[in-house]
């Protein structure tokens, strides 16, 4: 075997192996969560910036030393670094998702009950982050949950599942990687493919043709794709003709296929969450929130 040859394949089953350790699907990986929210900073308006910079400035009221929040892409994460104490945040876990049955039609008031959902509680905290009589303690724990709910509402499986924790239950081989499941690879490894490979890269200023073709809608409406999406695209290209079962194999072929689509997803959480944050910064009242079908 020669030097080059030994050297890569050493490189891939250290990848291999990185993948296989535990906590490295956190929703939508941390680094997923960082590029949404890198995306947003860079096509924020000026003024929505400045407002982030000064809530960014007071975050040790959060009282989370171990999980600190002095950037966007910190706060896109910090959520799931919480996670760590469940005796001070378990009450916020359920609201990083809301999964349906694919075999029904998606409805944002299922799963949701008194607003602990992924949809609901993006529009709580964008309330909360734009109401300036709140002290700022409250307005950066909410800026870090709706960066990271609304990246997360655009994960397919945190939206459609069939009866398996959305894809949580379901073992699945990615390419020569044995011992994932189907959630953990669509928050983990495929997004860092589709956020590596990208070309251009996901993280620019978008022109406004790009980012009319991206923006749009409410969370019930990002759920709502979310679910159509694990519907006809995630599960079917997991299982392809074969019904969804307890076990999957990922083929190079179905991984080339679901590339583009992670990552307009983590795009279109990106652009999103910058014109949710511009709508929280602008002076003047919130205007109520375009709740899709969630009347």
């Amino acid at each position: 075997m020669g030097q080059r040859t030994g050297g890569r394949l050493i490189g891939i089953f250290a990848a291999a192996l990185a993948l296989l350790q535990p906590g490295s699907a956190a929703a939508w990986g941390y680094y997923g969560h960082q590029t949404t929210a890198n995306i947003a900073m860079a096509n924020v308006s000026p003024r929505t910036r400045a407002g982030i910079a000064r809530l960014l400035a007071q975050s040790r009221e959060l009282g989370t030393p171990d999980c600190p929040v002095t950037t966007l892409a910190q706060a896109a994460t910090w959520p799931d670094c919480i996670r760590r104490d469940p005796w001070r945040w378990a009450y916020t876990f359920p609201w990083h998702y809301q999964t349906e049955p694919i075999a029904q039609p998606y409805d944002a008031r299922k799963n949701c009950s008194s607003g602990a959902c992924v949809s609901a509680q993006v529009e709580r905290n964008q309330r909360i982050l734009a109401d300036e009589s709140l002290p700022a303690s409250v307005r950066v724990e909410a800026l870090a949950f709706m960066v990271h709910f609304a990246g997360d509402i655009h994960m397919p499986l945190h939206s459609g599942d069939n009866d398996d924790k959305g894809g949580n239950d379901v073992v699945t081989q990615y390419g020569i990687v044995p011992g994932l499941n189907l959630h953990s690879i669509w928050d983990g490894a495929l997004a860092e493919r589709a956020i590596t490979s990208a070309t251009p890269p996901l993280v620019r200023r978008y022109t406004a043709a790009e980012r009319a073709a991206l923006a749009g809608g409410g969370p019930a409406d990002w759920g709502r794709e979310s679910h159509d999406l694990a519907k006809n695209f995630v599960y079917p290209n997991a299982f392809g003709s074969a019904p969804p079962s307890d076990s999957a194999t990922l083929t190079q072929e179905a991984i080339v296929a679901a590339v583009p689509i992670a990552a307009r997803r983590i795009q279109q959480a990106g652009i999103r969450i910058a014109d949710y944050l511009d709508i929280a910064f602008a002076p003047g009242p919130l205007p109520q929130p375009d709740r899709g079908d969630r009347r």
